[in-house]
């Protein structure tokens, strides 16, 4: 492979990774989902790929590899197609809750379709049609991203937390009776205050810190004597901060590939 291929690959990697995310608020502050953050990441190639003028969810293609790339699948294992169909069919499996404005509670599904071409190296997915007051022709109380600062996060709760305080950049504070956020980033299972902030809050932050494009301090309150309140500070990184990151985490990776080879 000379030069220029490879120099074609990365340019076109980047410029997947750099697509924008847009997501009703709604989506993102009413809905109650557990994905595991690989399932997420599809989820969120999908969305990047509606563009601003959509009036339809469309079939998105895929190239096979750029697919397992972008999400973070293993494309060199021999075993990848046969992982990539269960790892699609377990998404296609699964649904989530949304809370509308008159409160009903709305079951929604994922995705609508999957095709898997072996022999053309492709993958083509559809997002549920359901999903398109979510997601399309949005003007107002949408949140918008760019998909590269949750591809490299590792946690389900990183990019729940990540999406939902984004949300509220806006106005730089969100606040949470501390129940109704276990339940929001689906951890309610983590019932003892020390393992909430062990296994979902701590790491989560430390990755949004270290990988996103916003800065985040928390206050925690007591109702007596139990943990009831949290209360978020959201500050965006100037232009200058989310270079440097960038440029830096960018290093990280050459020098771990460099390290691998």
């Amino acid at each position: 492979m000379d030069n220029i291929e490879i120099y074609t690959q990365n340019k076109s990697l980047h410029d997947e990774e750099n697509q924008a995310v847009v997501k009703a608020n709604s989506l993102i502050q009413q809905s109650r989902f557990y994905l595991t953050a690989q399932e997420q990441k599809i989820i969120l190639y999908l969305v990047s790929k509606i563009k601003p003028k959509d009036i339809e969810l469309s079939l998105y293609d895929f190239d096979i590899i750029d697919f397992c790339k972008v999400c973070d699948i293993d494309y060199n294992n021999g075993a990848n197609y046969r992982y990539i169909k269960q790892t699609i069919q377990k998404l296609r499996d699964k649904s989530m809750w949304i809370t509308h404005d008159n409160g009903d509670e709305v079951l929604y599904a994922w995705l609508d379709s999957a095709i898997i071409s072996k022999n053309k190296g492709t993958v083509t997915l559809k997002i549920n049609d359901l999903m398109k007051p979510f997601l399309l022709q949005l003007a107002s109380n949408y949140t918008q991203y760019t998909l590269y600062y949750v591809l490299a996060m590792r946690g389900q709760y990183s990019i729940k937390l990540y999406e939902l305080l984004k949300s509220y950049q806006y106005k730089h504070r969100c606040e949470f009776e501390l129940d109704d956020f276990k339940r929001r980033l689906g951890a309610e299972k983590y019932e003892r205050h020390a393992d909430f902030m062990r296994f979902v809050l701590t790491p989560a932050l430390t990755e949004i810190e270290n990988l996103s494009d916003i800065k985040v301090s928390y206050n925690l309150y007591k109702t007596g004597r139990k943990f009831s309140r949290i209360v978020f500070m959201i500050q965006p990184l100037t232009a200058k901060e989310e270079w440097e990151k960038r440029h830096k985490n960018i290093n990280k990776k050459l020098n771990k590939k460099n390290t691998k080879g």
